[in-house]
C-alpha cells in the first residue's frame, strides 16, 4: 500500500495513475495520516460564511491529531471529531492556475487556491476562460513593457494567468474572427475593476502598435473620468462611482482609430454628502492642492478644510495620492483631450460655485406663519453669483423661495429651511452632473470618429464594461436599487454564455450528461424590470402622481409583489423598506427619497435663474434643461426609465460581441456563486476535446499500424478503437459528431501512454544513432591516430636525415670559405699594389696638369694685369703730352693779347685746370672698377650661398609650373557645349567631394630585394668612356649608353643639354635672334618628330661647341583632315603624330630644342618626353641622364628640379626591362615626397605601357600637388562622377571603374566620349560611304562622313559579340567512329552547338573547345577549326543558323521561299489567352434570344476575354458578381481602362479630362484594398490586350499591366495563365520586364498605395528604369535606381554599398516635404511612402481656389540611430555623415562642453573648412557662427576668440580635412549627448523641471536638459518607457510601471520625430535582445 505522501508525490509525478486509484476507491483513509498530511479542517461553528479551512497535520501519534490551519493557528483534533478532517486533494496543495482543475470541487478549494496563489504575489487565476483577479493593494512588477510582449498573440492557459492575457485574446479573436469583442469587469468597490480597465486599455494601445496620438487620448481620458467621477470611500481609495463602457474602434490593419464612453449612474449625492471617513471627488481636492495662489485668488479659494462640502465625511487627505501631482495630470490630460484653456476655466468656475454654495448658511424665519429662512450674508454668496454670473438677489431668492403657477397666476412661497437645503443641493447635484455628462460628450467628441460611410463600415471594436458591482449597505436607496438591476442583468448575460452555450454544445454533439442545477435569475429579473406591473415600472408610475409620495408607492410594491418569492415585503406597516432576493443575496431598501431621486428635476426657479446667467458655459451644460418648457420637464423621463433604456442598449451591444469575463475581487471577500458554478459546470462535464482528426494524429502511436487522419476514411471508429484501448469500454469518456470527449485524467492518461511510446521509440533510435556514432568516432580516431603516427615518423627521419645533411654542408663550406680566403688574401694584395700605383700616376699626372693650368693662368693672369696697366700708364702719358702741347699752344695765343709773363700765368692756370679735371675722371674710374668689382664678388659669393641652402619644394614646383596658371576649374569645360551635348552642359553641377572613386588598382607585385640593383654598378657596366654616374655640369661627348642609330646618338646629346637647362646647371642663351620665322609655334612634338631617321642635331651641336650658326629654315603649316572629331570618341591613335606625318611627306622640318633662344619649362619638358615617346631606345638614356645628374648634386635647387622632371617622365614612358629594377632601386631611395609618388607611377606606367603624348594640363596639376588626377566623367542623364586616375590610366580602366561605380552588369559597347567646348573643326567637303551586307543577302549602303569610324565601330561589335558568344554552328561533318566511347563531341553540317564552359573568345584562340550538340543533347570536346562563332548573345532562331552553312545561291532561295510561307506561319502563332481560365472563374456569357442572323454577329461578344469597347455591366469574375460594393468598383475600373480623352486605352469616349494619375487610382485603388479585385483587374487588362488591334490602346494596355505587375501580384489561381500570357507576348518589349516585376512583387508582396506619379510618367515615356536624386549631409547627391518594387530598407543598403560604407545600420531615408522631414520606415516600399506622405500633405492642406499646390519632395540619406557609431570604425561614414551631421547640433549649443574643448573644435571646423589656408585667419571673427556654439560666441571678444582658435589651428598642423573631421567626431564622441537628436519643447507636467525643455535622444535613452546650464536633468532608458504617442502640437511619453507610472506631456511640433525615433530606437533593442536571446539559445 501506499503511504498518503507517497500520493502527494505520485499526484506530481503521474496524474493520470493517481485518477485511477482514486477511481476505484484505493485511496488511503483519513486514520491512516501522516505527518506533513494536507488535510480539510471543518470546525463546525455553524456561522454563514465559515467554511473548511486548509491544514498540515504536526502529530498523529497519541490518539490526538494536531494540525497546523492557514492561518497559523494549531488545533487538537480528538478521535470523537475524526470527521472534522478530510484529505486534501494533491490540487489543493500548491494550488492551479486553472480552477477547473481543481480536485476539491467546493468553496473551500476555490479559496484556498485563491489564497496560496494570492500569498505568492499570484493575483490572477482562471476559471476556463474567465480571469479572477485579486486585488493585491500594492504594485507588482508584472505590467512592464516586456510582459506585453511576452502575452502577445498567446492563447488563454499557454503562459500563467494574467490579465493581459485576457487583453489578447481580446484583441486577437477580434482579428482574426472580424467580430466585435468585450470584457466586462465586475467586482465590488475595492476590488480592482477600474486598475484591471485601465490596464487592458494599455495593453490595446501598445499591442496595435501604433503609438498614435488617438490611443493616446484614448488612455488619457481615464484620469479626467477618475477626477469628476472617483473619490475615496471606505472601501477604496480610488473607488469609481459611476459605471463606463468603452468602446474602442480599431481599422481593418487592427489600430486604435478611435473610442467612444458611455457613462452609466454618476453618484451626484456625494457632491453634497459623504460617508465617515470618505471624501468628496478627487476634483477638488486636486484643483485646491494643485492651483497657483493667483488662480485660487481669482475664485476666492481656499484650503480643503475650508468648505463644508468637503469636510462632512471629516477626511480631506487621501495616503498614496499626491494631489497636486494629480491635478498637473489632470490638466495634461485636458489638453489631450482638445480642452482648451477657456473652457478649463469655466470648470474651475463651476467647481469653486459648487464649493462656495455648500458654504452658505441659513436662518430659520416666520412669515405670515408659514416656515420660511434666510441665507445669512456672506462673500460665499457674492462669490458664487459673481462665478455663475448671475444676479445674486436672483440667486438668494432661488435658494429661499419657490414660485408656482396656479390657473396662470404665479405665486411665491418661501422654504422652510429644510426645503431650502433641498434646492441648494439639488442645484449643485445638477450643476456637478451636467457637468460630468458635458465633459464625457467633450471627450467623445476628441477621440470618437464617426465612420465617413456607416454602410461600408469595416472596422471592428472591443467593449470594456467598468459597472458597480452588487451594493448590500446598512441603508440601501434607490441608487443600490438601480446597481444590483444591472448586475442581474450582466449575471442573467454571463448565465448564459458560459453555462446554456456549454450545455448546448454537448446537445449539438448527442452527448449523454448530467445536468448541473445552477442559479437562473430570470425570474427576479421579471419581477423587477421586465413583466408588467414590475417595480421600475411602478416607481416610474408613482413618480409621475404629483401626489405620489414614497409610501404610496410601498404599499403598491406590497399589493403587487407581495406573493412573489423574490419579494420581501415590510414586516408591519411601520417599516419603510421592501427586499429582493438577488442572486448574491436579499438586499433590503429604504424608500424614503426614492421618488425624489427617480424624477431627477430641478424647479423652474432654478432653471429660470440659468437662463438669465450670462456666463455661456452654464448655459450650455443646461441647455436640454432650459429649452424645455415646466410641463415638458414634469413628462420628461424619470432616471429609472433612463438607466433602463441604456441598459438594454448595453446588453444588446454586449450580445452581439464576443465576451470575456473579469472577476475583481478583495483579499477578504468569500462565497461568489459565479466562480462555483463556473468550476461546478466544467468539471461535472467533459472540458477536455478533440476532433477526430486531431485525436487520430496525436494518439495513433498508441496503435501500431493506425495510418494518418488524412488516409483515413471512419475517423470516428479510429477513435473509438484508440479510446478504448488506452481507457477501457466503461470510463466515463464519450463519442460526439465530430469530437470525442474526454475527463481531466483521460488527458493526462492518453499524454502518459503517448510519451512512453514516443520514448521507446526515441530511445530506440538514439541506441542505434549512438551505436554507429560511437562507431564511427572509434574508426575516425584510429585513422587519425595511424595519421599521426605515420606523419611523426616521417618527420622524425626527415629531421635526422636533415641534421645530417647539414652538418656535411657545413663542414664543405667551412673547407671550401678556407680556400676561397687564401686566394682572397693573395688576389687582394695584388689588386691593392697595383691600385696604388695606377692611383699614384693619376694623382702624378693630375697635379702636373693643375699645376701647369695654374702657371698657365697666373701668366696670362698676369700678362693681362701688366698690359692693362701699360695702356693705363701710356694713356695718362698722352693725356698729360696733350696738356702740355695744349698749354705751349694757348701761351703763344695770349701773348698776342697780353706780355709774355701774364700769358705763361694764364695758360699754367688752365693747364693745371685741366689737369684736375684729368685727375678727377681717373678717381672716379678707379672708384667706378672698384665697385663693380665688389659687386661681382657679393653675386658670387651670394650664388655660392644659395647652392647651399635648403630648396622650399612647394617654391619650386610653383616658380617651375608657373606656366599652368592658378585656376581650379577643368581644361576644356569653358565657354558652351558642342552640338549634341548641350544637356549634359545644362545638368552639369559642381563636382562633389564624396563622388571620388578609390585610385586605380596599383598591379600586384612580390616583393623582392632591389638591393643589389644600384645606379653605380649599372653606370659601371654600361656607361661609355670615362662617364661615371655622378653629377657634372658640363655638356657630354657622346652618349652615356650605346646606340647604333646616328639620330640617337645627336638626340642623347641634345637631351643632355636640355636636362642641364632644366636643372639649372647650364644658363639658358642670353639673345635670342630677331628675326621670328614662327618656328616657336610649332608644338615641341612636331619638331621631335620631325628629327626621327635625320640627323638634324649636329647642327644645333656645332652651333652650341662655338662652330657657327645655321638660320632655320621658315616652315608653314596646313590643316589636318584628321584633325575633325569622329563621334567624338577617343582614339588610340594620336592627332599629333597624324599631322607630323603629313608634314614629314611634306618635306617640311622644323627646328630642334638646340636654337639658341631661351625656351620655357614646359618646351623643355615636352622635348625631354617627347623624345623618350617617340625614340624608345631613348628612354634608359634618358633615366641615366637624369639618375647621374641626381647623383651626388651638391645644388638643392638643381635636385629638386631633378626628381619634378623623373616624376613626370616615369608618368609617360617606362625604362626598359634591363633597367627597370636599378631605376626602381635608385626611386626608393629617394626624397620622401618624391619617392613612393614616383615608384607607383613607374608600377602603373610599365604595366599599362607608354604614352604617345607629353603630360597634359590636368597631369602637371596633378604633379604640381602630387595629388591624383581628378577626372570628371558625365553621364548621358547628366550625373557626374569623377575617378582618381594617374598618368598610366587607360580607357579601359576608365570604363571599368565606371561600370563598377554604378553596377553595371553588362560592360560590353560602352566607351568614353570626349566633348571639346569652345573649339572649332573644319570638315572636310567630301563624303565617303560604306555597304552593309547581311546573311540573308540585304544590302545597306550608308554615306557619312565618318563612314571609316562608323565601319571600324561595327566590326569592333561583331568582333566583341563573338567573343562573348555562348554559339557556335558546325562548318562541317564530324562523325565518331562506330561503337566506341569517346569524350569528342559528333555533329553533322549545320548543327547548333552550345558552349557550356568556354565562350567564343577561347573558341578562337585556342584549338578545342566543349559543348552540347542541340540535335543530338550530347556533350562533348570538338575542334575550334571546325565551327563558326555566332556573333549573339541570345539563341538564333533555325533558320538563322541555316543560312551560315549555305552558298549565296542557296541562301537566296531560303529566303525567298520563308517571305512566300511567312503568312501561313503567322496564323498558326497565336497568343495565349485567357479562354481556358475563363471557363471555370469567369461569369457565363449573357443568353441570346434574339434572331439566328443577330447571333452570328454578336459571336465575338460572348468571349468575355477579348477586346472590347463597350463598358462592362457585370464584373468578368464569378468571386466578385456576389459582392455588391466590389462589382460596383469593378465595373467603374473598366470604364477607367477604357476611357478616351480621360481615359487610359482611349477605347471609350469621355466628357471630362483627367489627369493620368487621377485614372490610374481609380482603376488599382480598389484592387489594393479588396483582394478579389485584384484578379479582375488583372483579367480585364489581360482582356483589352488580346485581339487589341489598335496600335495605341494597345501600348497603354500594356502599359497598365506594367503598373500592374509593379503593385501586387494576381492569386495563385490566375498567376499561371498570366505568366503563359506574358511568355507568348515575349516579343513585346514590356513583356520580360513584367514577368520580372511579377516574380519580384510575389517576394516582396503587393503595395499598399496606386503607382506615384513617376512611375506612371515613367512608363509613359518608355521607360522602365527610374532614378531619385538622394541627398546627403555634406550637401552632395546621386542618382539610384529604384524600382516599384523597391523597400526602403534594400534603398538604403544599395546606397551604403554604393558609398563605400561599412554596414547600412542606422542609416534611414528620409523624406523632406513642405515643411515636414519624416523618415521612412524600413519596411515600406518607397514609392508607397512618398505617395502616402504626398496624399497626407494634400489632405492637410486643401486646394485654394480649385489649384492643387504642387507638392515636390526630396529624399535624404542621414544616420537616425547611433547605437553603434563609433568614430574611425567607418571612415567614410564619418566623412560624408556623422560629421556633417553632428557639426549643426554642436553650433547650435545643445551640448555641454568647456572652453577649452570649444577652442579646439573651432580649430577642427577651420581646419575642415580650409585645410592648411591661413588666408582666411583675419575673417574668423566675422564667421564665429560657423565654428563657436552660439549661445558662448558672447562669452569672449572676438579677437578672443581667434586667438584661441588660430592657436589651437597651428597646434594641429600637418593634419588633412578627414583627419581633421575624425578629431572632431573623437571629441563629442565622449560627451553623452553624443549622436542626440535635440528637440526643444515646453512641459507643465513636471513642476520640478523647467518649463522650457531641451530633450534629447540617443542610444542611452531619452534625457531631459536643462536649456541654461545644459545638464542633464534625468536620463529614461529604453526599457523603462512603456508608453509614447505625439499629436499635431504635443508629444508624451510615460515612464515606468504602467499602472504607476510617470507622465510627460511636451508642447512641440516637431512630435513626430520624436515619436519616430523613439519607436526605431525601441524596435532596435528588442531586436537585438532578441537575437541575443536566441544566440545564448542556440549556444546551449
Amino acid at each position: 500500500m501506499y503511504r498518503r505522501r507517497d500520493y502527494v508525490e505520485l499526484y506530481e509525478q503521474d496524474q493520470a495513475k493517481w485518477a485511477l486509484l482514486r477511481n476505484v476507491n484505493t485511496v488511503v483513509k483519513p486514520t491512516t495520516l501522516m505527518p506533513g498530511d494536507y488535510v480539510w479542517l471543518d470546525l463546525k461553528t455553524g456561522r454563514e460564511f465559515v467554511v473548511p479551512t486548509g491544514a498540515v497535520v504536526k502529530l498523529c501519534d497519541s490518539g490526538q491529531i494536531q494540525v497546523l490551519d492557514d492561518e497559523g493557528s494549531e488545533h487538537w483534533i480528538s478521535p470523537q471529531n475524526a470527521t472534522n478532517i478530510k484529505p486534501m486533494h494533491p490540487t489543493s496543495i500548491h494550488g492551479v492556475e486553472d480552477m477547473i482543475r481543481l480536485g476539491d470541487l467546493n468553496e473551500a478549494g476555490i479559496l484556498r487556491n485563491l489564497l496560496i496563489r494570492y500569498r505568492e504575489k499570484l493575483i490572477y487565476t482562471y476559471t476556463g476562460s474567465i480571469l479572477v483577479a485579486v486585488n493585491p493593494y500594492q504594485v507588482l512588477p508584472i505590467y512592464t513593457a516586456d510582459q506585453i510582449r511576452l502575452y502577445t498573440n498567446k492563447k488563454i492557459g499557454e503562459l500563467p494567468p494574467h490579465i493581459f492575457a485576457i487583453a489578447d485574446n481580446c484583441y486577437f479573436n477580434m482579428q482574426r474572427n472580424n467580430r466585435d469583442q468585450c470584457c466586462i469587469i465586475s467586482g465590488e468597490s475595492g476590488a480592482g475593476k477600474t486598475e484591471s480597465t485601465k490596464l487592458i486599455l494599455q495593453f490595446l494601445a501598445a499591442i496595435s502598435g501604433q503609438h498614435s496620438w488617438i490611443e493616446q487620448q484614448v488612455l488619457e481620458a481615464n484620469p479626467i473620468l477618475e477626477a469628476f467621477g472617483n473619490a475615496k470611500t471606505i472601501r477604496n481609495d480610488n473607488s469609481s462611482r459611476f459605471g463606463k463602457y468603452i468602446d474602442i474602434h480599431f481599422n481593418k490593419r487592427g489600430a486604435i482609430e478611435g473610442a467612444k464612453i458611455e457613462q452609466y449612474l454618476l453618484e451626484k449625492s456625494r457632491v453634497c454628502r459623504q460617508a465617515h471617513d470618505e471624501r468628496n471627488y478627487h476634483i477638488f481636492y486636486c484643483m485646491l492642492k494643485g492651483m497657483t495662489q493667483d488662480e485660487k485668488k481669482k475664485l476666492a479659494l481656499g484650503k480643503a478644510t475650508d468648505y463644508t462640502y468637503l469636510t462632512i465625511g471629516g477626511c480631506t487627505t487621501c495616503d498614496g495620492r499626491d494631489d497636486m501631482k494629480e491635478y498637473s495630470n489632470i490638466r495634461s490630460a485636458m489638453k489631450v483631450l482638445m480642452f482648451t484653456d477657456t473652457e478649463n476655466t469655466e470648470i474651475s468656475k463651476l467647481l469653486a460655485a459648487i464649493l462656495h454654495m455648500g458654504n452658505l448658511r441659513y436662518e430659520a424665519r416666520t412669515y405670515d406663519n408659514l416656515d420660511a429662512c434666510e441665507v445669512v450674508r456672506s462673500p460665499h454668496l457674492t462669490t458664487a453669483s459673481t462665478l455663475l454670473e448671475v444676479d445674486g438677489k436672483d440667486l438668494m431668492n432661488c435658494l429661499t423661495s419657490r414660485t408656482l403657477i396656479t390657473r396662470g397666476e404665479t405665486v411665491s412661497t418661501p422654504l422652510s429651511m429644510e426645503q431650502a437645503l433641498d434646492v441648494r443641493d439639488a442645484f449643485v447635484k445638477g450643476i456637478y452632473g451636467r457637468l460630468f455628462v458635458w465633459i464625457v460628450g467633450k471627450i467623445n467628441a476628441a477621440i470618437y470618429k464617426p465612420p465617413p460611410n456607416p454602410s461600408k463600415a469595416v472596422r471592428r471594436s472591443i467593449g470594456l464594461l467598468d459597472i458597480f458591482g452588487f451594493e448590500n449597505f446598512n441603508i440601501n436607496s434607490f441608487e443600490q436599487l438601480c446597481i444590483n438591476f444591472a448586475n442581474e442583468n450582466l449575471q442573467q448575460f454571463f448565465v448564459r454564455h458560459v453555462f446554456k452555450l456549454e450545455q448546448e454544445e454537448y446537445n449539438l454533439e448527442n452527448i449523454n450528461w448530467q445536468h448541473i442545477e445552477f442559479t437562473d435569475n430570470q425570474d427576479a429579473l421579471d419581477m423587477i424590470a421586465i413583466k408588467p406591473m414590475n417595480i421600475i415600472s411602478l416607481i416610474d408610475e408613482e413618480s409621475k402622481f404629483p401626489k405620489g409620495t414614497d409610501n404610496t408607492m410601498l404599499n403598491k410594491l406590497n399589493s403587487q409583489h407581495r406573493l412573489n418569492t423574490y419579494y420581501i415585503p415590510p414586516k408591519n406597516t411601520y417599516e419603510t423598506q421592501f427586499g429582493v432576493q438577488h442572486f448574491a443575496g436579499v438586499v433590503y431598501y429604504e424608500t424614503k427619497g426614492f421618488l425624489e431621486k427617480n424624477r431627477d428635476t430641478l424647479y423652474g426657479d432654478i432653471i429660470q435663474l440659468v437662463h438669465s446667467s450670462k456666463n455661456k458655459f452654464i448655459k450650455q451644460i443646461f441647455q436640454a434643461d432650459v429649452a424645455m418648457g415646466a410641463e415638458t420637464r414634469k413628462r420628461s423621463p424619470t432616471l429609472s426609465s433612463q438607466f433602463k433604456r441604456s441598459l438594454e442598449l448595453l446588453m444588446r451591444t454586449l450580445g452581439v460581441c464576443q465576451p470575456f469575463f473579469v472577476r475583481c475581487i478583495k483579499p477578504n471577500e468569500y462565497k461568489k456563486p459565479m466562480m462555483m458554478e463556473t468550476i461546478r459546470i466544467r468539471r461535472a462535464g467533459y472540458p477536455i476535446r478533440y476532433t477526430f482528426v486531431e485525436f487520430v494524429d496525436r494518439y495513433r502511436v498508441l496503435m501500431p499500424g493506425v495510418k494518418p487522419a488524412y488516409k483515413q476514411e471512419d475517423l470516428r471508429g479510429t477513435c473509438q478503437r484508440i479510446a478504448e484501448a488506452v481507457l477501457g469500454r466503461d470510463d466515463d469518456w464519450q463519442m460526439g459528431k465530430t469530437k470525442i470527449f474526454l475527463k481531466d485524467h483521460h488527458d493526462m492518461l492518453l499524454e502518459i501512454e503517448r510519451d512512453k511510446a514516443i520514448t521507446d521509440k526515441v530511445i530506440l533510435i538514439q541506441k542505434v544513432v549512438r551505436g554507429f556514432k560511437d562507431r564511427s568516432n572509434f574508426l575516425k580516431l584510429r585513422k587519425s591516430a595511424m595519421m599521426i603516427q605515420k606523419t611523426w615518423r616521417g618527420y622524425q627521419a626527415r629531421k635526422n636525415y636533415g641534421a645530417m645533411r647539414a652538418g656535411f654542408s657545413r663542414l664543405q663550406a667551412l673547407v671550401r670559405s678556407r680556400k676561397l680566403y687564401t686566394m682572397y688574401h693573395v688576389a687582394r694584395q695584388r689588386v691593392t699594389g697595383f691600385q696604388g700605383c695606377c692611383r699614384g700616376f693619376l694623382v702624378r699626372r693630375a697635379f702636373r696638369h693643375r699645376l701647369w693650368a695654374v702657371i698657365t693662368l697666373q701668366a696670362y693672369t698676369r700678362g693681362m694685369i701688366a698690359r692693362r696697366l701699360v695702356a693705363r700708364l701710356k694713356g695718362e702719358y698722352r693725356r698729360r703730352l696733350e696738356a702740355e702741347k695744349m698749354r705751349l699752344a694757348e701761351e703763344t695765343k695770349l701773348r698776342n693779347q697780353m706780355s709774355a709773363k701774364k700769358a705763361k700765368a694764364e695758360a699754367e692756370r688752365m693747364h693745371q685746370e685741366r689737369m684736375a679735371v684729368l685727375a678727377k675722371e681717373d678717381a672716379e674710374r678707379e672708384k667706378k672698377e672698384k665697385e663693380e668689382a665688389r659687386k661681382k664678388k657679393e653675386m658670387v659669393e651670394q650664388m655660392e650661398k644659395a647652392r647651399h641652402e635648403p630648396v622650399n619644394d612647394s617654391d619650386m614646383v610653383d616658380k617651375m609650373f608657373g606656366f599652368l596658371g592658378t585656376t581650379n576649374s577643368f581644361p576644356g569645360q569653358e565657354g558652351q557645349a558642342p552640338s549634341g551635348f548641350e544637356d549634359l552642359e545644362r545638368n552639369r553641377r559642381e563636382l562633389m567631394e564624396e563622388d571620388l572613386d578609390e585610385a586605380l588598382p596599383l598591379p600586384e607585385d612580390e616583393e623582392e630585394d632591389l638591393s643589389e640593383y644600384k645606379f653605380a654598378k649599372y653606370s659601371a657596366t654600361y656607361f661609355q668612356g670615362p662617364s661615371s654616374h655622378t653629377y657634372v655640369r658640363r655638356p657630354l661627348k657622346q652618349p652615356l649608353l650605346f646606340h647604333d642609330d646616328e639620330g640617337d646618338q645627336l638626340a642623347a646629346l641634345a637631351v643632355w643639354i636640355t636636362v642641364l637647362r632644366f636643372m639649372g646647371d647650364l644658363p639658358e642663351p642670353k639673345y635670342h635672334t630677331a628675326i621670328s620665322d614662327g618656328s616657336e609655334k610649332i608644338p615641341v612634338m612636331t619638331k621631335i618628330y620631325e628629327t626621327l631617321g635625320k640627323k638634324t642635331y649636329k647642327r644645333e651641336l656645332q652651333a652650341l661647341q662655338g662652330d657657327g650658326e645655321t638660320p632655320p629654315e621658315e616652315t608653314h603649316k596646313k590643316n589636318s583632315v584628321r584633325h575633325k572629331m569622329v563621334s567624338l570618341t577617343l582614339k588610340k591613335k594620336s592627332k599629333i603624330t597624324v599631322e607630323v606625318t603629313k608634314r614629314l611627306h611634306d618635306g617640311e622640318y622644323g627646328n630642334s630644342m638646340l636654337e639658341d633662344r631661351p625656351t620655357s619649362n614646359l618646351e623643355k619638358l615636352h622635348f625631354i618626353i617627347g623624345n623618350g615617346i617617340l625614340r624608345p631606345a631613348l628612354r634608359d638614356e634618358i633615366y641615366c641622364q637624369i639618375c647621374k645628374q641626381l647623383s651626388q648634386n651638391p645644388s638643392k635647387s638643381s635636385h629638386a628640379r631633378g626628381w619634378i622632371l623623373i616624376s613626370l617622365c616615369v608618368g609617360c614612358f617606362a625604362p626598359s626591362d634591363k633597367f627597370l629594377k636599378y631605376l626602381r632601386n635608385f626611386i626608393s631611395g629617394g626624397p620622401p615626397g618624391y619617392a613612393p609618388y614616383c615608384e607607383e607611377r613607374l608600377r602603373r606606367t610599365f604595366v599599362n605601357g607608354s604614352r604617345t603624348q607629353p603630360p597634359s594640363w590636368l597631369e602637371l596639376q596633378a604633379t604640381k600637388s602630387k595629388k591624383p588626377v581628378m577626372l570628371p566623367v558625365t553621364f548621358m542623364d547628366g550625373t557626374t562622377k569623377t575617378l582618381l586616375t594617374d598618368s598610366a590610366t587607360t580607357a579601359q580602366e576608365l570604363c571599368s571603374a565606371l561600370s563598377d561605380k554604378i553596377n553595371l552588369n553588362d560592360r560590353f559597347g560602352f566607351s568614353l566620349y570626349i566633348a571639346l567646348f569652345d573649339k572649332t573643326r573644319e570638315y572636310a567637303h567630301y563624303e565617303s560611304h560604306f555597304t552593309l551586307a547581311t546573311i540573308k543577302g540585304d544590302e545597306y549602303t550608308f554615306t557619312s562622313n565618318n563612314a571609316e569610324d562608323i565601319r571600324d565601330l561595327v566590326v569592333t561589335f561583331l568582333e566583341g559579340l563573338r567573343k562573348r558568344s555562348k554559339f557556335v554552328v558546325a562548318l562541317q561533318d564530324n562523325p565518331n567512329p562506330a561503337g566506341e566511347e569517346s569524350t569528342f563531341l559528333s555533329f553533322l553540317k549545320g548543327d547548333l552547338i552550345l558552349l557550356d564552359q568556354d565562350t567564343g573568345e577561347q573558341v578562337l584562340n585556342s584549338g578545342w573547345a566543349h559543348g552540347i550538340n542541340e540535335r543530338t543533347n550530347q556533350r562533348g570536346d570538338f575542334p575550334a577549326d571546325c565551327v563558326y562563332v555566332l556573333p549573339t548573345m541570345t539563341k538564333p532562331q533555325p533558320d538563322i543558323v541555316a543560312l551560315v552553312t549555305m552558298t549565296p545561291d542557296q541562301r537566296q532561295e531560303s529566303v525567298r521561299v520563308s517571305h512566300m510561307a511567312l503568312p501561313d506561319s503567322s496564323e498558326r502563332m497565336k497568343p495565349y489567352t485567357l479562354e481556358e481560365f475563363s471557363y471555370d472563374y469567369f461569369r457565363p456569357p449573357p443568353k441570346h434570344t434574339l434572331s439566328r442572323v443577330m447571333i452570328t454577329k454578336n459571336r465575338g461578344k460572348d468571349k468575355l476575354w477579348s477586346c472590347t469597347r463597350e463598358p462592362l455591366k457585370l464584373p468578368l469574375l464569378k468571386k466578385v458578381i456576389n459582392h455588391e460594393e466590389l462589382a460596383q468598383d469593378a465595373c467603374l475600373s473598366f470604364i477607367d481602362i477604357l476611357l478616351h480623352r480621360g481615359g487610359y486605352m482611349g477605347d471609350y469616349p469621355s466628357k471630362r479630362t483627367r489627369s493620368v494619375n487621377e485614372l490610374t487610382d481609380q482603376i488599382f485603388e480598389g484592387a489594393l484594398k479588396a483582394e478579389p479585385l485584384k484578379d479582375e483587374i488583372y483579367s480585364q487588362i489581360i482582356k483589352q490586350l488580346t485581339d487589341n488591334h489598335v496600335k495605341y490602346s494597345e501600348e497603354k494596355g500594356w502599359e497598365l499591366l506594367w503598373l500592374c505587375t509593379g503593385l501586387f501580384p494576381p492569386s495563385n489561381v490566375l498567376l499561371l495563365h498570366v505568366q503563359r500570357f506574358l511568355q507568348s507576348k515575349k516579343h513585346h518589349p514590356l513583356a520580360g520586364d513584367c514577368m520580372q516585376r511579377l516574380h519580384k512583387a510575389l517576394r516582396s508582396g503587393s503595395r499598399k498605395y496606386p503607382p506615384h506619379l513617376v512611375e506612371v510618367e515613367a512608363i509613359q515615356h518608355k521607360t522602365t528604369q527610374i532614378f531619385h536624386k538622394v541627398y546627403f549631409p555634406d550637401d552632395t547627391d546621386e542618382a539610384f535606381e529604384v524600382e516599384s518594387s523597391t523597400k526602403a530598407k534594400d534603398f538604403c543598403l544599395n546606397i551604403s554599398t554604393r558609398l563605400l560604407l561599412k554596414s547600412s545600420e542606422g542609416f534611414s531615408l528620409f523624406v523632406k516635404i513642405s515643411d515636414k522631414v519624416i523618415s521612412v520606415p524600413e519596411g515600406d516600399f518607397f514609392f508607397d511612402f512618398v505617395r502616402h506622405l504626398t496624399d497626407w500633405i494634400k489632405k492637410a492642406r486643401p486646394a485654394k481656389e480649385g489649384i492643387v499646390p504642387s507638392l515636390t519632395y526630396q529624399v535624404f540619406f542621414m544616420k537616425k540611430l547611433w547605437t553603434t557609431t563609433v568614430p574611425g570604425k567607418d571612415a567614410f561614414a564619418d566623412s560624408i555623415f556623422h560629421y556633417y551631421q553632428e557639426l549643426p547640433k554642436y553650433l547650435r549649443g545643445y551640448h555641454k562642453c568647456s572652453r577649452e574643448e570649444v577652442f579646439q573644435l573651432g580649430a577642427l571646423i577651420y581646419r575642415v573648412k580650409f585645410e592648411d589656408d591661413k588666408s582666411h585667419f583675419p575673417a574668423i571673427p566675422k564667421m564665429l557662427r560657423e565654428i563657436v556654439p552660439q549661445d558662448l560666441i558672447r562669452q569672449m571678444s572676438p579677437d578672443d576668440w581667434k586667438r584661441s582658435v588660430v592657436s589651437y589651428f597651428n597646434k594641429q598642423s600637418g593634419k588633412s580635412r578627414d583627419e581633421a573631421k575624425l578629431m572632431f567626431l573623437k571629441l563629442i564622441y565622449k560627451w553623452p549627448t553624443f549622436g542626440s537628436a535635440f528637440f526643444e519643447v515646453k512641459q507643465t507636467t513636471e513642476p520640478n523641471f523647467p518649463e522650457i525643455l531641451l530633450i534629447a535622444i540617443n542610444k542611452h535613452g531619452v534625457s531631459l536638459i536643462d536649456p541654461k546650464t545644459k545638464d542633464i536633468l534625468t536620463t529614461h532608458p529604453f526599457t523603462k518607457i512603456s508608453n509614447w504617442s505625439s499629436g499635431n502640437t504635443y508629444f508624451h511619453i510615460t515612464i515606468g510601471n504602467l499602472v504607476r507610472g510617470s507622465k510627460l506631456l511636451c508642447e512641440t511640433s516637431l512630435g513626430y520625430k520624436m515619436d519616430d525615433l523613439l519607436t526605431s530606437y525601441i524596435s532596435q533593442m528588442l531586436t537585438t535582445m532578441s537575437k541575443q536571446r536566441s544566440g545564448r539559445s542556440h549556444n546551449k
